[in-house]
């Protein structure tokens, strides 16, 4: 199989030009942090959050250097509804309105069903499919309030295909996947739209600690591209999703893959 190369990065075009952006686990190297400076990019104001305080700083750091002016961020615990609820607050309070909600927190791991415990079953659902259900309820109240609004969700194809290891992953981004199409039907009326994103490979120095080399050459192997995603290959979907441009789109999973079967 061929490797292909990634595009070369985008050029910005003001898809965002004013709106406002919260981004949660966007420390780090990840889908987060590359949707957030897509983002900025765009012409957006950002909000980022993450339970990483440290690295919440650094990237808050680079974030505002890009921007030339304050990237505000707050350390927020997707599991603690009293954190979840200070970060929409904050967010308004300091962006005046939240536009675009982009829930990107997520936990991992991989386990065997015999050896799983209940608290690694318990403790990957409540980051990756509860947390996702926490925030999106604290922002939706604001933009019910204001009559517009948008939502994305980062889900993982592993919430249609099957991968050894991954039962509580899978679960809980199948039920990320489940819960955008049902909120989005309960907006819609309401001029708010719920998405989300579902990506297969996408490479980044955390992924590598993380996980071991065989097991990347095997996902990589699985991709007709031949490569994985980059990060901000993923965020330039999450940007389209949270755009104008996506406007008769709500309750829509969209795969960023080339993984074939």
């Amino acid at each position: 199989m061929a490797t292909m190369h990634p595009p070369a990065y985008p050029s910005p075009r003001s898809l965002l030009s004013g709106k406002t952006v919260v981004v949660t686990a966007a420390a780090g190297t990840g889908i987060g942090f590359s949707t957030a400076k897509r983002c900025i990019e765009e012409g957006a104001r950002v909000l980022i959050s993450d339970s990483h305080a440290r690295r919440l700083g650094q990237a808050a750091e680079e974030l505002s250097a890009l921007a030339g002016q304050p990237v505000f961020s707050m350390p927020c615990d997707v599991t603690q509804e009293a954190e979840v609820q200070q970060l929409v607050d904050t967010a308004v309070n300091r962006l005046g309105a939240i536009d675009v909600l982009v829930n990107n927190a997520g936990l991992g791991g991989t386990a065997q069903l015999v050896d799983m415990t209940d608290e690694q079953w318990s403790r990957v659902l409540d980051v990756s499919l509860t947390g996702t259900m926490r925030v999106t309820r604290a922002a939706l109240r604001p933009m019910l309030a204001r009559g517009s609004g948008v939502i994305v969700n980062n889900a993982s194809v592993l919430g249609w295909r099957a991968q050894a290891g991954q039962s509580h992953y899978a679960a809980a981004k199948a039920g990320v996947m489940a819960f955008t199409r049902c909120v989005a039907m309960e907006v819609a009326t309401a001029g708010i739209r719920v998405n989300a994103v579902s990506p297969s490979l996408a490479a980044h120095p955390f992924l590598a600690k993380v996980t071991s080399e065989q097991v990347l050459a095997e996902l990589t192997a699985r991709e007709a591209l031949g490569r994985a995603a980059e990060p901000w290959e993923v965020a330039n979907v999450i940007v389209f999703l949270a755009s104008d441009l996506s406007s008769y789109m709500t309750g829509e999973v969209i795969s960023v893959s080339s993984q074939h079967p």
